[in-house]
């Protein structure tokens, strides 16, 4: 949580020094939606859990992942219901602490209509869905690649940029904002944090996020059920 502060600091000063060069506002942000942005953006970073821990992989490299596909479960619905748990209380621990630190001491974009807060909160919960789905499917690659440290790293140094967590999409040239916008990544921050600024249609927000959610989970269910057709294990 301290990290997360620390690093929101250094994003608001340095974004704030954008917008003065800029007069004050690029691409419908002024000082407090970007504020805003950062703060949401930093608690989200650890609710959604952005970039995992590669763990199913690891059990995949080590051969431990047999015992996990021997028991009496859906393998994908089961870490599904884990990450859903963490992220309840990641909630108390990761998402609220940086925007009550943002709402208490910088100028902060609340929301006109009260009713932004439970969809802003049910636009969160599908960005986790979404976030662990991309994140299984990059952990599944080792099914096939048994080491894929190349693939996770790759995720990682890209994820930022792709989901808007570098910068707003909104801040990049329309045709990469269209590119983007037709991909899965901006529904894992980008779409949250503008269902709360207000920026776009929330409902149309709702439904590409929803979309989404069952598009990456449908294609985790497919990968999971091709790979229990040929598992490898290392050493035996």
């Amino acid at each position: 949580m301290t990290t997360n502060v620390v690093f929101g600091l250094l994003r608001v000063a340095i974004l704030a020094a954008a917008l003065t060069a800029a007069n004050g506002e690029i691409a419908d942000y002024d000082i407090a939606a970007t504020n805003t942005y950062v703060w949401i953006g930093q608690g989200l970073l650890g609710f959604v859990l952005l970039w995992g821990d590669n763990e199913l992989a690891e059990r995949v490299r080590s051969g431990d992942v047999v015992v996990d596909l021997y028991r009496p479960w859906h393998l994908q619905s089961a870490l599904l219901a884990q990450d859903l748990g963490r992220g309840g209380f990641a909630f108390l621990t990761r998402l609220a602490p940086p925007m009550a630190f943002g709402m208490l001491l910088f100028p902060f974009q609340f929301p006109e209509n009260p009713l932004r807060w439970p969809l802003f909160l049910l636009s969160a919960t599908i960005a986790l869905v979404i976030s662990f789905a991309v994140r299984f499917l990059v952990e599944a690659s080792a099914f096939w690649l048994l080491d894929n440290r190349g693939v996770y790293a790759f995720w990682n140094v890209t994820s930022g940029l792709l989901c808007g967590l570098t910068v707003p999409i909104s801040f990049f040239p329309g045709w990469a904002r269209d590119v983007l916008w037709t991909t899965p990544f901006p529904a894992l921050l980008q779409a949250p944090i503008d269902v709360f600024l207000g920026h776009g249609s929330t409902t149309e927000l709702l439904l590409y996020q929803a979309f989404w959610a069952v598009a990456m989970l449908a294609a985790g269910h497919a990968v999971l059920r091709r790979a229990e057709r040929k598992v490898v294990v290392q050493g035996g």
